[in-house]
């Protein structure tokens, strides 16, 4: 039987996906209807963030003793991270394009997202550069618990620290605070809940599989 939070994220991601495109927004400079992507980059971040967070929290464990179990959910919930990363860079190069004439611009936000981006490739760099297991999982810890706080140093503090075109960064306002008004509102917290949502189901069947796969291993 599936999980009621299951069904809520798809449901969600339904209404956004459908409300997204028909719903009305509201007419603004420069943006006009590219505004809609609100509802598909930004959730993508909110759910990454939370994806990596739990990838260090399940590092923390495996320092603790927690063993390859918890050093597979915290591998999992980076690989899941970085899927949601991918897509949240993409969807920012198509919005970049439609506001400022190109896929990408030399921009604090963006540059730092990407440092992020390949800081994390190393970590799955790391582990596959040991065969021992043990070791494996805790080189791996060692590193993911460096990489997540610096990560976040990157995309939210060092932004906000200099010029920069993205909103909520570099002095320029954020969306909450001249123009998410309540068409936006009805729209974009639900997306962020959803795509959140589903991006821990989708780490818990990815999960469910490795620890299958190690099982066996083991056995």
């Amino acid at each position: 039987m599936i999980s009621p939070w299951k069904i809520l994220s798809v449901v969600l991601i339904l209404y956004a996906i459908i409300g997204g495109l028909l719903m009305p927004v509201p007419e603004l400079p420069i943006l006009e209807q590219s505004i809609r992507n609100l509802y598909y980059h930004v959730p993508m971040w909110f759910s990454m963030v939370l994806l990596l967070l739990a990838s260090a929290v399940h590092a923390v464990k495996v320092l603790g003793g927690k063993g390859l179990e918890a050093d597979t959910k915290s591998n999992i919930f980076a690989t899941v991270g970085m899927l949601y990363g991918t897509i949240g860079i993409v969807t920012g190069m198509i919005w970049a394009k439609n506001t400022w004439g190109a896929y990408w611009v030399s921009d604090p936000k963006l540059n730092s997202a990407a440092i992020g981006m390949l800081m994390y490739s190393a970590y799955f760099v790391l582990r596959g550069s040991f065969e021992d297991e043990e070791k494996k999982a805790r080189y791996a810890a060692i590193y993911n618990l460096f990489c997540f706080p610096v990560f976040v140093v990157l995309i939210f503090v060092i932004p906000r620290l200099t010029d920069s075109l993205h909103p909520g960064n570099g002095g320029n306002p954020g969306f909450n605070q001249y123009d998410l008004d309540s068409r936006l509102r009805m729209v974009f917290y639900p997306a962020v809940i959803g795509w959140v949502l589903m991006g821990f189901w989708i780490a818990n069947l990815g999960i469910r599989v490795k620890l299958l796969e190690l099982k066996k291993w083991l056995d």
